[in-house]
């Protein structure tokens, strides 16, 4: 297949709608949470109910078959997290705190060694100053920010029960909305459609498959290294701060953190494990940016580095967090659409195809009018 060459026009449009697009998001992100939950799963258990459909149960029927059994088992997933979550409501917020406080003592442990070594931080009471700091900030932390943790965590409740019937309908009516988008098109441009509408499909699969994937391997590399030095529950710190990468930029300073916290908390009286998980964490970020992310998501998004830098920062601007997580898709998305039609507008013979078709329908449909 002859490699597609887009001039400026056409990128310029690209760049507008996903723009557009961006700035429309948090308008509609209560549609989109789920929308983005139901597309994971879609993508996730369409294999199964194409596998199903081959060996000649309809497809009605196998779409209701793995999707029942799939959410069955995510109920039951759930009720168990929200139930232990409810037995140590009265413990998180200790838990919190108890983070909280491990971590003030790492950095204030760090900047008095700092002093140790740097007389002129010592000369600048920088110590005091960020001791100071920290404790106006993080006093009665999780007294403050538990009740908002708890409420965001039941705003995501709606979306989680429209998820299963959004990806329930997209098992089994997905080949009927294609049919039917097609269907409204006309002959002359109905292979550039389904040309259109297959590489729109396959950039969402190979984007979320990616995603998946290199969760996966971020997890249990993580975990390794974490569970390597000795912290707590690597396997848990590795998963979060994984699902957490899915935002560039925030979500690797928060898994860092996080990880920090716990590490700090575990060895108070030995700072050099707090350290030792940062160069952990770092060099897994390194992997997943250099070996991980171009082997997944690289291969499945074909667009030039500085572009998707910039979009990056454009997406975090207009739509925040969920900006920053969903820019590159919109903007994949957004090339395949904008490339496929500038291709189909500018080919001259598509066009005379079309200009052709009418023609003939207009005589066909007069011929008995002439006297």
């Amino acid at each position: 297949m002859n490699e597609r060459q887009s001039g400026p026009i056409v990128w310029a449009c690209v760049l507008f709608s996903t723009c557009l697009l961006l700035f429309l998001l948090p308008k509609v992100l209560w549609l989109l949470v789920p929308f983005l939950f139901a597309m994971i799963l879609y993508y996730i258990l369409v294999p199964a109910v194409a596998r199903l459909s081959l060996l000649g149960l309809p497809r009605d029927l196998a779409a209701m078959l793995v999707g029942g059994i799939f959410f069955i088992l995510l109920a039951l997933v759930l009720t168990y997290v929200v139930n232990k979550i409810t037995m140590r409501a009265g413990s998180l917020q200790d838990m919190l705190a108890h983070y909280v406080d491990g971590g003030i003592r790492f950095v204030r442990n760090s900047m008095q060694a700092l002093e140790e070594n740097f007389p002129i931080l010592h000369k600048a009471h920088a110590s005091e100053s960020v001791d100071a700091w920290m404790t106006s900030n993080t006093d009665n932390f999780a007294q403050q920010y538990v009740a908002n943790i708890l409420v965001s965590m039941a705003a995501v409740l709606p979306a989680v029960f429209l998820t299963p019937f959004l990806t329930f309908f997209f098992l089994r009516d997905g080949r009927k909305f294609k049919q039917f988008l097609a269907n409204a098109v006309p002959n002359a441009f109905f292979e550039e459609t389904l040309f259109l509408m297959h590489e729109v499909d396959q950039t969402a699969r190979r984007y979320f498959q990616g995603l998946l994937k290199l969760t996966l391997i971020d997890t249990i590399i993580l975990a390794l290294g974490l569970w390597s030095i000795g912290i707590s529950a690597p396997f848990t710190l590795a998963l979060i701060s994984a699902i957490l990468a899915w935002v560039p930029f925030v979500g690797s300073v928060l898994g860092c953190m996080m990880v920090v916290l716990v590490a700090a908390t575990d060895a108070p009286d030995t700072p050099l494990l707090a350290y030792s998980a940062i160069m952990v964490f770092v060099t897994v970020r390194l992997l997943d940016d250099f070996i991980f992310m171009p082997m997944t998501l690289g291969r499945s998004l074909h667009m030039h580095p500085l572009i998707s830098v910039l979009m990056i920062f454009v997406g975090g601007e207009l739509a925040g967090v969920p900006g920053l997580m969903l820019v590159l898709p919109i903007l994949g998305i957004a090339m395949v659409v904008g490339e496929t039609l500038g291709r189909v507008i500018t080919n001259p013979r598509l066009r005379a195809r079309h200009r052709h078709a009418r023609a003939l329908r207009e005589r066909q449909v007069s011929v008995d009018l002439k006297g």
